[in-house]
């Protein structure tokens, strides 16, 4: 049997949970998150997380591994979920990789680069900055220098601007190029498939699940996350839909403006995920109308792989 892995991608709200769940029964398989937050315990609600039924009907990895404090990365990703893979091939299933962190599929896809050192007297500065000025000026400062790579991140990611500000710093290169340029040796096909809706109709979807991750007690959520001892400032908890909901505990902002931030900086997240997985060329697209869909989409995928 060929090495090979379903790839299901797409922006937030696009419906790659249900899609992959469809898929995984007709084959017999399992789940990869690609995901950088549902890996996470705890932090359900605002990542939205497949459910404890959905749970059931397939095995999932990397959802509820870690606590919110421990520290996960592309690197580590990119080694686990290929060796879940192996093990998958071992039992003749087609692994099913589902999520919307662009860099997540990216590293199990095409693997990552770690060539370019470091300077930490760069770094010291970078952080001398950070110090004074805050992350919208190192943001400021990537935009200058690789605009690409700095419309694939938010500002709050300042680990990550700072990396691509000393790539650029150390080799001349913005960070995406080192990427581009870089290729791993796989004897793995991924078959990558993309979830496109009209955007009036994903960004109103958008707003409905914000609206229901409320009722569903996020605000609950992010308050018992936070009484358990874990900083507001730890990597898993700067994440749209959390970052808001801690500035409202602290009374910052009404829940109402909270709220309205969440849909805001969720539509722009969707934005990005798109401009993302549009550079890939070796997706093919669905366009979604509606969740009825889905069966339709799966049978086709499918189809296709079985032939």
């Amino acid at each position: 049997m060929e090495k090979s892995v379903i790839v299901i991608v797409g922006p937030t709200c696009s419906g790659k949970t249900d899609l992959g769940i469809n898929l995984a029964q007709k084959f017999g398989t399992e789940i990869i998150s690609a995901d950088s937050r549902q890996i996470y315990k705890y932090l359900d609600i605002g990542t939205a997380k497949p459910s404890l039924d959905e749970l059931k009907l397939v095995k999932h990895h990397f959802i509820d591994e870690l606590a919110p404090d421990v520290n996960y990365n592309i690197s580590k990703f990119e080694i686990d979920s290929l060796k879940i893979c192996e093990d998958l091939f071992a039992k003749s299933k087609i692994p099913i990789v589902v999520g919307g962190s662009g860099l997540y599929v990216n590293a199990i896809v095409d693997g990552i680069f770690d060539t370019v050192d470091t300077d930490e007297e760069y770094r010291k500065l970078l952080h001398k900055w950070r110090d004074e000025h805050g992350n919208e000026f190192l943001y400021e400062e990537l935009q200058k220098v690789d605009p690409v790579s700095a419309e694939k991140m938010l500002p709050q990611n300042w680990k990550r601007v700072m990396r691509a500000l000393e790539v650029f710093h150390l080799s001349g290169k913005p960070i995406w190029k080192h990427h581009e340029d870089f290729e791993r040796e796989s004897d793995i096909e991924f078959l990558l498939y993309g979830l496109r809706w009209d955007r009036k109709i994903l960004y109103s979807n958008i707003e409905l699940r914000v609206d229901k991750m409320i009722e569903a007690g996020l605000v609950e959520e992010v308050k018992k996350t936070l009484e358990m001892g874990y900083s507001k400032n730890v990597n898993a908890l700067n994440t749209v839909g959390y970052k808001e909901i801690i500035e409202f505990l602290e009374d910052k902002i009404n829940l109402e403006r909270a709220i309205e931030l969440i849909k805001r900086n969720t539509r722009r997240f969707a934005k990005r995920q798109l401009t993302w997985f549009r550079r890939d060329e070796r997706i093919k697209w669905f366009d979604v109308a509606c969740k009825s869909d889905f069966d339709e989409i799966a049978n086709s995928i499918y189809n296709e792989i079985s032939d």
